[in-house]
């Protein structure tokens, strides 16, 4: 049997998922499955590609949902989860128990562990640091900046990794590893452990230059670093270097898009009370309430800074009216 899973790339969580999924199916659905894992991101225009719906079995894990028949499995925990009306409408009328949904999950493997043991029968115990790690990251768990920032932690360096993969295979590569080795064993592995010292080089360099282009005013900070080759930066550096900051907007850009990060600060010390899943919903992105993003087409620069410029305005203003 030929299982196709389809796992949000460039993720700590999503290739997690796709390694927790892969090791449930196996052990509890068909155990001579063989999987072939691709990677989703979002981008402006259309997010998936039905001729690549091909397995035997297709999954989309950590990722938005497909009303595409030939989806046979999905778990997501993403307050938007669904690219329209139609597919929210969809899922709630789908009988399969194949296709699962909750965004009160910090991450998405937590989430399928959770039903893969409920529902299906399967011990979780042996990834029990894999799923841990997950929440920590996804959840923005750390107990401080400094300690996301500094990244001692395996899981932590593995993120750095697979968030600046070098290649298309590289995540698809790692994720049979995740399903059955400990985290720091796999940084010892002849692709991983290689790319450590470049990229912890380029994590010091990233935080220099953060440093020169962020501002926070009114509680929000807002960066543009298009000009650099900086997509997979450390998401927190910005509230590591402005700890007075309740929200983030940066821009960032790589061969496919122009991103447009909006997040909030973990350890503010004002809870952030703006749903940013919601603003981001409005340029075609989406996300959680306290973390979203927008992709634009490279060549849609102009949009992706109007974009960043209105929502900086907008956090700005909602920090001032809370303190008026």
């Amino acid at each position: 049997m030929r299982v196709k899973v389809f796992y949000h790339d460039k993720c700590f969580d999503g290739a997690s998922s796709a390694a927790l999924f892969a090791r449930f199916f196996r052990e509890r659905i068909a155990g001579d499955a063989d999987f072939v894992f691709s990677g989703l991101l979002h981008r402006a225009g259309a997010l998936f590609d039905e001729a690549e719906f091909d397995g035997d079995e297709n999954a989309i894990v950590d990722f938005k949902y497909s009303s595409s028949p030939k989806i046979t499995w999905w778990f997501d925990h993403h307050e938007s989860a669904f690219l329209s009306p139609a597919d929210a409408a969809h899922f709630e009328q789908e009988q399969s128990n194949r296709k699962f949904y909750d965004p009160v999950f910090k991450s998405c493997t937590s989430f399928i562990a959770m039903i893969a043991q409920q529902r299906f029968g399967f011990d979780p115990g042996p990834l029990a640091d894999l799923i841990h790690w997950t929440d920590v990251i996804d959840g923005a768990l750390y107990p401080d900046a400094k300690t996301a920032v500094e990244m001692q932690a395996p899981a932590m360096k593995l993120t750095m990794v697979i968030e600046s993969a070098p290649d298309q295979r590289f995540v698809p590569n790692l994720i049979p590893l995740l399903a059955v080795k400990p985290l720091e064993q796999i940084l010892e592995a002849p692709f991983v452990a290689p790319l450590l010292g470049p990229l912890l080089k380029r994590h010091e360099v990233s935080i220099d230059i953060l440093k020169q282009r962020s501002e926070c005013k009114d509680g929000t900070i807002f960066f543009d670093i298009t000009d650099y080759d900086l997509e997979g930066y450390n998401k927190f550096v910005p509230y590591y270097l402005h700890p007075e900051s309740i929200y983030s907007v940066g821009l960032s850009k790589s061969s496919f898009r122009v991103k447009v990060s909006v997040g909030s600060n973990p350890w503010a010390s004002e809870e952030p009370v703006v749903n940013l899943a919601k603003i981001c919903e409005r340029y075609g992105g989406g996300g959680h309430a306290r973390v979203g993003a927008i992709s634009f087409n490279v060549n849609q620069h102009a949009a992706a800074i109007r974009a960043s410029q209105e929502i900086v305005t907008e956090l700005r203003a909602a920090v001032r009216q809370r303190k008026a």
